[in-house]
């Protein structure tokens, strides 16, 4: 990070950006389900390399507030883990690519009686033992599926539904 800041004045503010991302966020995206439900401590120091990037790239002083600058440059702050998550839940419901991931790991919830929310496409938790089985991705994507509106949930495409997830987490 220290290299980009260093070279920062010499590049234009895509090529910083582009620079930013694949030096130092890829890292940040890497294993977000690992991630999911980490401690807090570690998502601090995370954001808070994510934060000193986004002034990297706006030139800005180390003690500017970084909320701005992020919202500027489209990154999604702490909601980076639950995108990732949740995008990865839709392709794995979508599509067959993921065929190790979508059978055995996530179950769609099976309604005995009809009801209103029978509309809303919505998984099954699992039963889990320890607390450190949370972090899982059978057991993170109901969760933040869950979470989700059903705005979100009911998107005809991939394209539509990371818009819609990105507009809500945004908000």
């Amino acid at each position: 990070m220290q290299a980009v800041r260093h070279t920062r004045h010499l590049l234009t503010t895509e090529l910083a950006q582009t620079l930013a991302y694949s030096l130092i966020l890829s890292r940040i995206d890497y294993c977000n389900a690992v991630l999911h439900g980490a401690p807090t401590g570690t998502i601090q120091i995370l954001q808070r390399v994510q934060n000193n990037a986004a002034r990297i790239v706006h030139q800005a002083p180390r003690r500017f507030h970084a909320k701005p600058f992020l919202h500027q440059l489209h990154w999604l702050s702490l909601h980076r883990i639950t995108y990732k998550l949740a995008v990865l839940t839709c392709k794995v419901r979508s599509t067959s690519t993921h065929s190790g991931l979508s059978t055995p790991r996530i179950a769609e919830r099976a309604c005995s009686r009809t009801l209103r929310s029978a509309a809303i496409p919505l998984l099954d938790k699992p039963f889990i033992r320890t607390d450190f089985s949370k972090r899982a991705f059978r057991f993170s994507a109901p969760t933040i599926w869950k979470s989700l509106p059903q705005s979100v949930l009911i998107s005809d495409s991939l394209t539509v539904f990371k818009s819609r997830l990105k507009t809500f987490l945004f908000n």
